[in-house]
């Protein structure tokens, strides 16, 4: 039986969390064997992302065994603004950590996208082995249009989903509140976000009267599909998204998206999915966005609903199930 050792082994609700358990759930279905213990025999070590135990890992590449990495997005936040000096000092370790491994461990490199390829060429230079890039999945038949929901029919939910939108990650809260305002002058709006907001942006936001918003903090994983079949739109709300599973589940639930085209999301908002606008400013410097052509956008999505949501589900079952991503990270682990 092939054995991949996965390192590290990531808990939560969101992110790497949630494509471990997704992805493992996928192995075990083709009897792949799972590990996380670097000194246990296996075919290859998949690295998401980076990790703290380095001397184990230099450890296994000394000894010939194969590492891949799978990367995500590069910690900017910091560069931008301000967000404390613990967000900073671990955006600046996480940084050297993962860069670390990719140029000097690595044997070969999976992006998510091909905004995080492009970024990591332009910020570290090309990596000097095998690279390809290849999108999230999501299952299908669990993330699905059908199944129990409780949509509104007297008025519109825009919802957010992120694993965390507090401190200096808290942008694109502020724009969704504008935006929701923006909406309510011509709909009846609510507007619910799932995801780790701080008390006091909370206590900024909710400090409003033009619609109902609601904070539903963390939200168990197997309640997000009941979630998303709730609502009528997804606002994706961070800056330069590297490949949010938050927007692929939602497609795949027939829940359109919007958002500002940057990161990836236009590799992933396709075949009449959703709306995507021009940021209208600078996102690295976290400049004001052009939120009048968001609202636009969204005016069209929520007035022909029902045609966005088919096409949500349709461009999910062409492009981001789980067995496709499965298979092309089975082609790279068991050379």
């Amino acid at each position: 039986m092939p054995r991949i050792c996965i390192v590290p082994r990531v808990n939560g609700l969101a992110g790497v969390a949630s494509f471990r358990l997704k992805f493992e759930n996928g192995l075990r279905t083709r009897g792949v064997d799972v590990t996380y213990d670097l000194s246990e025999p296996s075919d290859v070590i998949l690295v998401l992302a980076g990790t703290r135990s380095l001397f184990s890992l230099r450890r296994a590449h000394s000894r010939g065994r194969r590492i891949v990495q799978r990367l995500d997005g590069i910690n900017w936040v910091h560069r931008a603004r301000w967000a404390g000096m613990r967000y900073t000092l671990r955006a600046i370790y996480g940084n050297w950590n993962l860069s670390f491994i990719r140029a000097h461990l690595a044997d070969e490199v999976i992006y998510q996208s091909q905004f995080i390829r492009r970024w990591w060429e332009e910020w570290y230079r090309p990596a000097r082995v095998p690279s390809s890039v290849i999108l999230n999945g999501v299952d299908l038949t669990q993330y699905t249009p059908h199944g129990l929901h409780e949509r509104p029919s007297m008025h519109h939910r825009l919802l957010i989903v992120e694993g965390s939108l507090a401190g200096g990650l808290n942008a694109g809260l502020f724009q969704a509140v504008e935006l929701a305002a923006r909406l309510s002058r011509k709909f009846k709006i609510e507007l619910h976000i799932a995801g780790q907001v701080d008390s006091r942006t909370k206590n900024r936001l909710e400090n409003q009267t033009a619609f109902r918003i609601q904070f539903l903090g963390a939200v168990k994983r197997e309640h997000i599909p009941w979630l998303m079949r709730s609502s009528h739109l997804l606002y994706s709300a961070e800056v330069n998204p590297p490949c949010p599973n938050s927007v692929i589940e939602a497609l795949a639930c027939g829940l359109p998206v919007i958002g500002f085209d940057t990161g990836s999301l236009s590799e992933l908002v396709q075949g009449g999915a959703g709306r995507l606008v021009p940021y209208g400013a600078n996102p690295w410097k976290l400049e004001t966005p052009d939120i009048p052509a968001l609202a636009e956008a969204a005016e069209e999505v929520l007035r022909e609903n029902e045609k966005f949501r088919q096409a949500a589900r349709a461009e999910a079952e062409r492009r981001l199930g789980l067995e496709q991503m499965v298979e092309q990270y089975l082609k790279i682990l068991l050379k």
